[in-house]
């Protein structure tokens, strides 16, 4: 039985995700409530404010389910604010800011934004074959530290952010500083559900 995929859907680009991922064939569903978390084995956490969506989880009694969900190996998939969302730790964050965690990672919000503007670049991305990934980085974290179970699978490799990692995974967790929701490749997606499959 193929694996029912969630879009968080509280606030950001669910749209974007729910489309790349039905373009797949998949089976993809909002969440909204524990109920509906319940109902999906895997979880992608979007685009969009990670302070507001981190408020309206607590407001939609989710953020402890989806905590206790990561802590059981569900497998997610946080693109720009959802890559905050995923990490232990953050810097430039609100002082009352909260994350759902699971991956040993130190952010940077909005690092892109605050230090070298919004912009597009091509990054080569482990796990994904042929051409480069054509990236979208808006008002975009950065991840600055990793720990030892954390795989890079993608860096700037040219202008001013040259080296800065904005791609990784741990485990059953995966997460990208740009948005792969607003292109028209859904090749990262497709890297997610094959993640999804094999831990299923």
């Amino acid at each position: 039985m193929s694996p029912v995929i969630g879009v968080l859907a509280l606030q950001g680009d669910v749209a974007e995700h729910i489309r790349a991922v039905a373009s797949l064939g998949e089976s993809v569903r909002e969440v909204r409530t524990p109920e509906e978390l319940d109902s999906v084995d895997a979880l992608i956490l979007p685009g969009g404010e990670s302070t507001t969506i981190a408020r309206l989880a607590t407001t939609f009694l989710l953020a402890d389910p989806i905590r206790e969900r990561i802590a059981n190996n569900m497998p997610c998939f946080g693109s720009c604010a959802g890559m905050i969302l995923l990490a232990d730790r953050i810097l430039d964050g609100e002082a009352d800011q909260e994350t759902f965690g699971g991956m040993d990672i130190t952010v940077r919000r909005n690092a892109f934004g605050r230090q070298v503007d919004s912009f597009e670049t091509q990054v080569a991305v482990e796990g994904i074959a042929g051409e480069k990934v054509h990236a979208v980085f808006i008002r975009a974290p950065w991840i600055e530290a990793i720990g030892p179970k954390v795989e890079v699978l993608a860096t700037v490799s040219d202008g001013p952010a040259e080296g800065r990692i904005v791609a990784a995974s741990q485990g059953a967790l995966m997460v990208c500083s740009f948005h792969p929701e607003l292109t028209t490749d859904t090749r990262l997606h497709e890297l997610f559900v094959r993640r999804v499959k094999g831990q299923s």
